[in-house]
């Protein structure tokens, strides 16, 4: 009996957080009462151990059935039965500290699971974890001097892209092998990085690394820009680590540098095994559970899950496949229920190998695949959000690199579309923006498994299981009931109709009734925790935010104030004249263009600036003014939160809105002897500097960030949208619209008040009937004025 057999048996885990690891916790812990386990998890970023197995695995519905059953005693139990190790197969030594070696080299049994399942990882993170991890556990328990079973978790497909019989053998042992020296994969691929890294600092790239970060966030300030800059030179060099892991694996004959990995990681362990015993177990696909815990109990989306998903929506009618061609999947809990059979059998003197797969014994053909989810979506169909039913009626086949090749050039198509957009006076959030940006983005992961699913329609290998039938057929009926493992009583058109379908819908959250969505929706939602008692304070910038209106505006304004008709003509000529080299320099640098701009102050009388302000509130302020972000910032105040104006725009301007906020931070400009200089008193408050202003500003006050709303338009404002817990959009421009979509923020589009006044020019109203002779000096009336046309302002 297999329980009997694991009756006070210590068995050690790795990756008891993913998919088959909490499978295999949830399953010994109900089948194998009197076992102990011990997990070896690696801590997260801001999460211990400990927590994140409570978290991650214990959390999770797998779990219903025991807690059910345990009741009030499930903390309890997991408690005495589940001891938590901090551990990382990637690093050498594990990063284990000597207690919790001991404690994993003290295992009867090690099950590891762990791996880096992505079938496009770098290619230095595969070899690091699946090809050097077993042997950094052989390492730690040959290092203590003991010898515990250990049962390694491979894959069937280490036996790369052959076709017929691929039997339950190590590859060495396989026709047509090859002698791959796995040490020198691993100096490879680890000077390969290396050589990347050197590559990625090149000055050449660097720019364009600069130049993307620029055309991807506009005038964001020098440290965005630069934060932007590395993270993309990062990327560049992980990308091509994963073009080397791929490219490496495919000129071996693996689909991908998963499989790949994991074979070399077969080899050198069986080499370098010692005295310890070994057991490989190498499941096919794995995917939902047939029974166990429940049926079709899943964690995430698996290997087809997202074309499946795809088709319902309508976003993909081909698939990447043959109808004849075999794909192999086992259900989870048959591969987990294997494991435990292969550790209650014991080891052996030599090493051995069970694949767990059905293809040999009961083939899973793409066309039956094909044709009961297509069946079943004819059934249950997805919905948008017009009520319209999405699925395609008909799902075609193709070769992988047919559809790569479409999918690629439909790529460079919203690529294109996307830099062009981003570059258009287009304002708030519209649909057009945003349906290209999530087009975009599904379109490049659809490509991704395409890719990757093609590789494995190419694998037309039928992966023998005789070892494991024999393993079966051994087991008392007791057992076979409790640990069900044979994949010929699966019934696939029933299992995907009943079973697993409608898991990967629920997990998908896709729209099933043609019924409106109730309740509130998503923006209803954010913009109720925006305005929640909790948050401190809220920080808001003015131009394109509160008002329709700019620094230019506000300068056009006071400088036409005391013109007469023919001076006013004029100005209205200069300021269209010098509009596109404003704008250039704007979108260059946002700091820059107001101290350029600003010295048109110089001269200008301060009292009768400081009078024209004051009544310029009315004239421009108020009716270029946003109503609904005017009743924002009433809200903000009777909901208790301080509220703060952030602007580049001059103090002496925005003065006059003092009554509607708690605090005013804006652009100085010096005086001297009653006149403005033109000069600026501090850096102005544009970019990463008015983040830290608020920032500052918040810590004075004793605010936390984290509780903190900010208000902004553009792609400029990112340092101080992301300072804050709250960030929300407003009227926002091209960039920042596909920006705040793809994090989940909050997008509000105000808009003037219907009726107002729409002047065509920027212009004050006359002061009287002749100019009057308390203007601006003559060198400040000769000064250049514009208008700009830039998204900014």
């Amino acid at each position: 009996m297999i329980a009997d057999a694991l009756t006070g048996k210590r068995i050690a885990i790795t990756g008891a957080t993913g998919f088959l690891g909490t499978a295999l916790v949830e399953r010994l812990l109900r089948s194998v009462p009197d076992c102990e386990l011990v997990l070896v998890v690696r801590p997260g970023r801001r999460t211990n151990v400990r927590r994140r197995v409570e978290r991650e695995v214990l959390r999770n519905d797998a779990f219903d059935r025991l807690r059910a059953a345990w009741a009030d005693d499930f903390d309890d139990i997991c408690e005495r039965r589940i001891a938590v190790v901090s551990g990382d197969v990637s690093i050498d030594g594990l990063a284990l500290s000597d207690d919790d070696r001991e404690l994993l080299c003290s295992c009867d049994i090690i099950i590891h699971a762990a791996a880096t399942v992505s079938f496009d990882s770098p290619l230095d993170a595969s070899i690091e974890t699946n090809l050097l991890g077993p042997n950094r556990l052989l390492e730690a328990c040959q290092a203590e001097g003991t010898a515990p079973h250990l049962i390694a978790v491979s894959t069937c497909y280490v036996a790369g892209n052959r076709r017929g019989s691929a039997a339950e053998v190590f590859l060495a042992d396989t026709p047509f092998s090859m002698d791959i020296d796995w040490r020198s994969e691993v100096s490879a691929a680890r000077r390969t990085r290396a050589d990347l890294d050197a590559a990625s600092r090149a000055p050449d790239r660097l720019r364009r690394f600069h130049r993307d970060a620029r055309e991807e966030l506009g005038p964001a300030g020098l440290p965005m820009l630069a934060a932007k800059t590395e993270q993309l030179r990062r990327e560049w060099v992980d990308d091509e680590m994963v073009t080397a892991g791929r490219s490496r694996a495919t000129s071996l004959g693996w689909p991908d540098v998963y499989t790949y990995s994991k074979a070399l990681g077969e080899q050198a362990l069986v080499e370098l095994r010692g005295g310890v015993p070994i057991t490989i177990v190498r499941p096919s696909i794995i995917e939902s559970a047939f029974s166990e815990p429940s049926p079709g109990w899943i964690r995430g989306f698996r290997m087809a899950e997202p074309l499946f998903v795809s088709f319902a929506k309508g976003e993909l009618d081909t698939f990447p496949g043959y109808p004849e061609g075999v794909i192999d999947v086992i259900p989870v809990d048959m591969v987990a229920a294997a494991i435990i059979a292969v550790a209650a059998q014991g080891p052996t003197p030599d090493p051995e190998i069970f694949q767990v797969a059905s293809g040999a014994v009961n083939p899973l053909r793409f066309k039956v695949l094909t044709e009961t989810t297509m069946k079943w979506f004819q059934d249950h169909p997805v919905y948008d959000a017009k009520g319209h039913p999405t699925a395609s009626t008909q799902w075609r086949y193709a070769g992988s690199s047919g559809l790569e090749e479409q999918l690629d050039r439909a790529m460079t198509v919203f690529n294109t579309a996307e830099k062009i957009v981003n570059h258009l006076p287009m304002r708030g959030r519209n649909d057009f923006t945003v349906r290209l940006a999530q087009r975009r983005a599904g379109l490049e992961q659809i490509r991704d498994y395409v890719q990757l699913y093609g590789a494995y329609g190419k694998c037309e290998a039928l992966y023998s299981i005789d070892r494991t039938l024999d393993l079966w057929d051994s087991l008392p009926d007791a057992d076979r009931e409790r640990f069900g493992f044979d994949p010929r009583v699966i019934d696939w058109p029933g299992y995907i109709a009943d079973v697993h379908l409608p898991t990967v819908i629920t997990q998908a959250r896709v729209k099933t009734t043609p019924q409106p969505r109730t309740g509130p929706s998503r923006n209803e939602r954010l913009r109720t925790a925006v305005l929640d008692p909790a948050r401190h304070f809220a920080a808001f910038d003015l131009e394109n935010t509160l008002i329709a209106s700019n620094v230019v505006e506000t300068y056009a304004w006071l400088a036409t104030r005391r013109l007469d008709t023919s001076q006013r003509v004029r100005f209205a000529l200069r300021t269209l004249a010098e509009t596109p080299g404003l704008w250039r320099r704007d979108r260059r640098d946002r700091t820059d263009f107001l101290r350029h701009f600003y010295r048109r102050y110089r001269g200008a009388p301060v009292g009768q600036l400081d009078a024209d302000a004051a009544e310029m509130l009315s004239h421009l302020f108020l009716t270029k003014a946003f109503p609904a972000g005017l009743r924002r910032v009433r809200e903000h105040r009777a909901a208790g939160h301080r509220t703060v104006l952030i602007t580049g725009a001059l103090e002496l301007a925005v003065n006059p809105l003092a009554p509607l906020f708690d605090h005013i931070i804006a652009a100085r400009i010096d005086s001297r002897e009653g006149r403005y200089t033109g000069e600026m008193i501090d850096v102005p408050p544009t970019g990463e500097v008015r983040a830290q202003m608020m920032v500052d500003w918040a810590e004075a006050e004793g605010f936390e960030l984290s509780q903190g709303v900010a208000y902004a338009d553009a792609a400029s404002d990112m340092p101080m949208l992301e300072a804050v817990g709250y960030p929300v959009a407003v009227n926002p421009e091209t960039r920042l619209v596909t920006i705040a979509d793809k994090r989940g923020w909050l997008c509000e589009n105000w808009e003037r008040a219907p009726g107002g006044p729409r002047p065509l020019l920027p212009i004050a109203p006359r002061f009287g009937v002749r100019a009057s002779t308390e203007r601006l000096d003559r060198s400040h009336r000769r000064s250049r004025a514009a208008a700009t046309a830039g998204d900014r302002r």
